[in-house]
């Protein structure tokens, strides 16, 4: 049986440094965070997982993710809005990119279709993948809060634009 690799916790956002972002992005597109509010948020739930998929985001073709509701109602956060923004940050909690949501769709796992696999720019792209990747990754997170992943949970489906900084990503 192959070893699973090693998990380093994840960094906490550096929240110094996510604002500076902010502002250098609120400078630049007032009309777009004219009274916008925005999250400072880190993918996956290692810093090596965050790192590969911040990766993604930046250098590939990666504009999408999936979460489950738990793990939002869990930490206490709301859940994303289209048109809201979030800064992301890497495994080390240096902010990486401002995202803006596109578009939300809540459902099941089993509801994701191979368009939202393929944006999620992860593993080979396709759905059988997406859905073992996150079938996997739903049962480690939900373990670690003492707790059991099922197939009905609400999964939200988020689609996004790299918004900043400026360039190829976005």
């Amino acid at each position: 049986m192959p070893e699973t690799p090693p998990r380093t916790p994840l960094a906490p956002p550096d929240a110094a440094a996510a604002e500076e972002m902010w502002t250098a992005y609120a400078a630049a597109h007032p009309e777009a965070a004219a009274g916008a509010e925005h999250v400072v948020e880190q993918f996956g739930d290692s810093a090596e997982l965050a790192e590969e998929l911040i990766g993604l985001v930046l250098h590939g073709p990666k504009r999408a993710t999936a979460a489950l509701v738990a793990d939002f109602v869990g930490e206490g956060q709301p859940l994303p809005r289209i048109g809201g923004h979030w800064i992301a940050c890497d495994g080390a909690g240096v902010p990486r990119a401002v995202l803006r949501t596109t578009e939300l769709r809540l459902g099941p796992i089993g509801s994701v279709d191979d368009a939202f696999a393929r944006d999620e720019g992860e593993g080979d792209r396709t759905r059988a993948d997406w859905l073992a990747g996150h079938r996997r990754y739903f049962e480690r997170t939900c373990a670690a809060r003492g707790e059991r992943f099922t197939d009905d949970q609400d999964v939200v489906f988020e689609r996004f634009r790299v918004v900043w900084p400026p360039g190829p990503a976005g």
